[in-house]
């Protein structure tokens, strides 16, 4: 093949390259920090009125799903979501009214909590003694929670949706391809004083993840030789984003449903 002919192929190649890869992922050096647009709704919602902050308490949220990592060439330890979703969760409803809404309460960690408090007890009780009155000054009673959330990660949905297309003409060719999966979260608020299931809410999320590129493949010297070239990006919606926002959102719909229902208001 002539030089000319080959500086042709470069050009294609590197115009079809450029249109493939036209939105690098972002590259972040150092730690940030980013939310939901469910986020900013929390935030917007105004703090209680003539009613006192409602205290709240979080013990964990689980990954119910099983799902492994998934993956179509090999099998992986991973798990599929977070196994800490518990903590998009405390973080949720300290967001509502910019934590004007409801007080969270320990419970995650109420273990090392509860042995902290017991360092501090017989730390006082080998210095001063039976001084009660420095005993009582020292630890205040913990504050116990009128309601309790409850659910999890109930479900994660891979590959629900996949597809592509792509071209190819004398060697040169240019495809894309999509894939969608999905992770869905159950949350209900229970009363301590009944067991009753006051609220319940849903949320599914989709993860989606894309890829595209472009290649070229052509014989040189009489067939003798071959060409080939390929260049391409991928980007993948993370998952511990997907699951934050589903998070968020069932506490938005928490609090619409006990605003209906009168045990709340918001604005």
């Amino acid at each position: 093949m002539e030089p000319l002919t080959i500086l042709k192929v470069l050009a294609v190649v590197c115009f079809i390259t450029g249109c493939a890869s036209n939105s690098k992922p972002i590259m972040y050096d150092d730690p940030y920090v980013t939310g939901t647009p469910q986020t900013d709704q929390l935030r917007a919602i105004k703090p209680l009125e003539n009613q006192p902050i409602i205290d709240i308490a979080v013990y964990e949220f689980p990954d119910m799903t099983g799902q492994r990592k998934p993956s179509t060439k090999f099998s992986q330890l991973s798990m599929a979501v977070s196994q800490g979703a518990d903590a998009w969760v405390i973080k949720a409803f300290k967001e509502v009214a910019n934590g004007k809404f409801f007080r969270v309460v320990e419970r995650a960690g109420l273990d090392n909590l509860v042995k902290e408090r017991q360092l501090i007890r017989s730390t006082r009780e080998m210095y001063d003694g039976d001084n009660l009155e420095s005993m009582k000054n020292s630890l205040k009673p913990l504050l116990f929670a009128g309601l309790i959330i409850e659910g999890g990660i109930v479900g994660y949905d891979a590959n629900t949706a996949s597809g592509g297309d792509g071209a190819r003409y004398f060697g040169i060719g240019i495809h894309e391809e999509y894939r969608v999966d999905q992770v869905t979260v159950s949350m209900r608020l229970v009363s301590v004083q009944t067991g009753e299931v006051l609220l319940t809410a849903e949320a599914t999320k989709s993860i989606a993840s894309f890829k595209t590129g472009a290649d070229v493949f052509r014989f040189l010297d009489l067939s003798t030789k071959a060409l080939e070239i390929e260049s391409g990006v991928a980007s993948n919606e993370p998952v511990n984003y997907a699951v934050r926002s589903a998070i968020e959102y069932c506490v938005f719909l928490l609090l619409a449903q006990g605003d209906a229902k009168g045990y709340w208001t918001i604005n």
